[in-house]
C-alpha cells in the first residue's frame, strides 16, 4: 500500500493529480480509514477557507488616505 502525504490529498482535492494517482488514492480510501479521517480533515479546511471574507483594518485604510492626501498636498 502507497503511503500518500497531505500534500498528496490536496492535489487530489483539488483535481490536479494524474489518472493513475487518482485512481490510486480513491482505492487507499476505500481500504484505509486513517486516510480517509485525512482527507475528511482536510476537505472541511478546504471549505472553511472558502467562506473566509477578509477585510484590511480601518486603520491600514486610514493610513494609506493620509498618506496619498500629504503626497497630493506636497505636489501642489
Amino acid at each position: 500500500m502507497t503511503n500518500f502525504t497531505p500534500e498528496d490529498l490536496l492535489l487530489y482535492l483539488y483535481k490536479e493529480t494524474s489518472d493513475q494517482e487518482t485512481k490510486a488514492i480513491e482505492a487507499a480510501l476505500q481500504k484505509d480509514w486513517t486516510l480517509r479521517e485525512k482527507l475528511g480533515v482536510l476537505k472541511t479546511s478546504m471549505e472553511r477557507l472558502d467562506k473566509i471574507v477578509t477585510t484590511p483594518r480601518t486603520e491600514v485604510v486610514l493610513n494609506v488616505l493620509n498618506h496619498a492626501r500629504e503626497q497630493a498636498t506636497e505636489e501642489v
